[in-house]
């Protein structure tokens, strides 16, 4: 009787794009190639911070991950006349290089303009390169509720509005990127209490925690969407 396995058509590629200590891209290293990830290799870390620890956590992973930088600021400054939609175009040039099968911004403190997911869609190509043919996904950690405290500082706005007594508890979602700021469909979502009388900080820690089985969790939902691993005889 022949044994049964598991296998991917083809090794799964994860693109994570981060701004900070990188403890979600953490997570991510840790479950590459494990029952939790299996058969996937994060093939590139671009930070848009030069000084992001995470760009460390890559270089220090074994093997090694390739990272790459790449500031709104600078980039503006070194070509004149470019813009915003300009230097978000360009990190969609530098991710769909790497023909990921997912993208997922894992603490990426830069919203993301029309031209990245233009690109990244395939709906127009970068310039003078050839268009993507399939869409790539793109997903985002966010440490809220669907609907609510979007954009930055949602876990301080939350924990403000649980002490006015407007909220019960908080979460943590992962979503599919769309044009309007963290308003894309949830992949993801869990619940996380607020308990009467903790500080922010044991608040914080607890919901990170939280983070980062999710953020496993979604990126191997959506990589068995668009690249899932088939079963063989």
């Amino acid at each position: 009787m022949a044994d049964k396995s598991t296998t991917p058509a083809h090794e799964r590629r994860i693109v994570v794009l981060i701004s900070g200590s990188g403890t979600n891209l953490q997570a991510l290293i840790d479950a590459q190639n494990t029952p939790a990830l299996p058969s996937t290799r994060i093939t590139l870390v671009l930070s848009n911070r030069k000084a992001a620890y995470g760009l460390t956590r890559a270089a220090q992973a074994n093997p090694p991950i390739p990272t790459a930088y790449l500031g709104l600021q600078p980039y503006l400054k070194a070509n004149p006349g470019k813009t915003r939609d300009d230097y978000d175009r360009e990190v969609a040039r530098i991710v769909v290089k790497e023909q990921p099968d997912l993208v997922v911004l894992a603490g990426w403190m830069h919203i993301m303009g029309d031209g990245f997911l233009e690109v990244v869609n395939g709906e127009r190509p970068y310039d003078g390169e050839e268009r993507v043919q399939k869409p790539i996904p793109v997903i985002n950690l966010h440490p809220a509720l669907p609907g609510a405290f979007d954009g930055a500082h949602a876990i301080e706005r939350a924990y403000e509005a649980f002490q006015k007594g407007e909220i019960k508890n908080s979460g943590v979602m992962v979503h599919r990127v769309v044009k309007e700021v963290d308003r894309g469909d949830p992949v993801l979502v869990r619940e996380v209490e607020i308990l009467q009388g903790e500080p922010i900080e044991t608040f914080e820690e607890r919901l990170h925690s939280v983070e980062w089985k999710l953020i496993v969790e979604a990126t191997a939902k959506v990589l068995n969407e668009v690249a899932p691993i088939q079963s063989v005889s």
